[in-house]
């Protein structure tokens, strides 16, 4: 299992405690999901699908249908993977051509109602910091997605890493609060969010421990 989803795991066990939820779980890197041509024929047929037979329709039926949408992955060279990337370009079947001002930003106006859907970005990197590393995507992330829940976590190979449980497993219980606060409030609060991504130990023993191996 990804570092990242050992966190998610955890997140959803105690956003799920007492079973209100239907949670699923897909796997993007399985499916079958080819890049965006950019033909733009969703928009001239405005039927919120893509003319591409892969994986990417059931995605988006699923993603219409959706309350609450959590994208978990590792940071790849500042950003989200590439199988991943693919599917967030691919959702522009679900917003038209014609654009608006909202707030002094222009947008696409959407095919479908946005406003109640919760987005959680979770992801994880190899680095002891979080300056440095995960700005670029929390801009990405900002825009992308109606005022979205960020949690960025630095030094998460130590999820899985045995001798680092004294340390890892405090984390994930701490997601696993998290993810009950979550279920009761539908939001985070920015101290929830602060310790969720405070490194679980300092940078110079975090450099020494992967120097080493």
């Amino acid at each position: 299992m990804s570092d990242t989803m050992v966190l998610t795991n955890a997140f959803l066990g105690g956003m799920n405690n007492c079973g209100q939820f239907k949670i699923e779980v897909i796997d993007v890197i399985k499916k079958n999901i080819n890049p965006c041509i950019g033909c733009f024929k969703c928009w001239e047929k405005g039927d919120g699908k893509c003319i591409q037979e892969d994986d990417q329709n059931d995605i988006l039926e699923k993603y219409v249908g959706a309350d609450i949408i959590i994208l978990s992955f590792p940071l790849y060279c500042y950003a989200m993977p590439s199988h991943l990337k693919a599917v967030l370009d691919r959702t522009i079947p679900l917003i038209q051509q014609k654009m608006v001002e909202v707030d002094g930003a222009v947008c696409h106006v959407p095919l479908v109602d946005f406003s109640r859907k919760k987005t959680i970005v979770i992801s994880g990197c190899g680095f002891p910091d979080w300056d440095g590393n995960f700005e670029g995507l929390r801009i990405m992330s900002k825009n992308s997605f109606r005022d979205p829940i960020m949690i960025f976590v630095p030094e998460t190979p130590m999820m899985n890493a045995s001798e680092a449980k004294c340390v890892a497993k405090p984390l994930a219980d701490k997601f696993v609060v998290a993810g009950k606060e979550f279920a009761e409030n539908y939001t985070l609060s920015d101290d929830t969010i602060k310790a969720l991504e405070t490194p679980m130990i300092p940078k110079e023993d975090y450099l020494a421990v992967i120097n080493r191996t």
